[in-house]
């Protein structure tokens, strides 16, 4: 795996797709149960026609974080200076539930830079009173008793699919310990920062996902003007993982209609 210098760490990456300088680039932010492992069956599909980015955020995989270091504060800050040290001007994001939170910190403050924005099972932390409220109610009515690595997969996938539960939960052990108590689904950009989202911008969302829920992605796309939401049946929090040809399909026709 490659790794690049950014803001005092490294970050590691992987980087798949036509050797051709005119391909456009896909950069995949993954969630708290993943790193750059996660995107494996996203990779074959997108790779055939576009520049494919996966990296591992600070705090997991191999991008070691600092000592007291800021954490997913500086998430953003740092996929900004990753994708300009790869010389990747302009890219679609696509956004695993914590990524969200990159993503869209880092479209508010570079907006220029992002093609597109796929938010998956995530609202992208959006700081909204409504969006939060939501989620807050749902949450308190709904407590975690299991994992993350139980709750980001859908029961009747789990039922049917052991070994690739399994596998969800060996990516995610491969990460080092850390602090997650920060509030991942809260706090993020609001208000007149989310007028600067006039690229084309998707939330898809499992229908029984039980972190953030559909009816709450609902809210957080009345506050981007013109964007959509596509829920999946039968399916949790991870449904690039969970229904990965249904995923592929529905991103790669949102950022090119011609792709599929």
């Amino acid at each position: 795996m490659s790794k690049v210098a950014v803001n005092g760490i490294e970050i590691e990456y992987q980087r798949y797709g036509p050797d051709s300088s005119k391909a456009k680039s896909i950069v995949f932010a993954h969630g708290a149960g993943g790193n750059l492992l996660s995107w494996f069956q996203q990779i074959p599909y997108f790779s055939r026609k576009y520049d494919c980015v996966v990296f591992s955020h600070r705090g997991f995989g191999h991008s070691h974080d600092l000592d007291n270091g800021p954490g997913m504060e500086a998430f953003s800050d740092d996929l900004g200076g990753f994708t300009e040290a790869l010389e990747i001007e302009r890219f679609h994001l696509v956004a695993q539930s914590m990524g969200g939170r990159t993503a869209l910190g880092f479209a508010v403050n570079q907006p220029e830079r992002v093609l597109s924005i796929t938010f998956a099972d995530t609202t992208g932390a959006m700081g909204e009173e409504d969006v939060e409220a939501a989620l807050t109610d749902w949450r308190d009515s709904h407590p975690d008793t299991r994992g993350i690595g139980f709750r980001a997969l859908s029961e009747g996938f789990r039922e049917r699919n052991p070994d690739m539960a399994n596998l969800y939960l060996q990516i995610q052990r491969s990460n080092p310990p850390r602090d997650m108590s920060g509030g991942i689904l809260y706090g993020g950009p609001k208000g007149t920062e989310l007028k600067k989202l006039t690229m084309p911008v998707q939330f898809i969302v499992g229908e029984e996902d039980e972190i953030t829920p559909p009816h709450v992605l609902q809210i957080a796309s009345h506050h981007i003007e013109g964007s959509r939401v596509i829920v999946i049946p039968d399916c949790g929090h991870s449904v690039y993982f969970e229904k990965p040809d249904i995923f592929n399909f529905e991103v790669g026709r949102f950022i090119d209609p011609w792709f599929c």
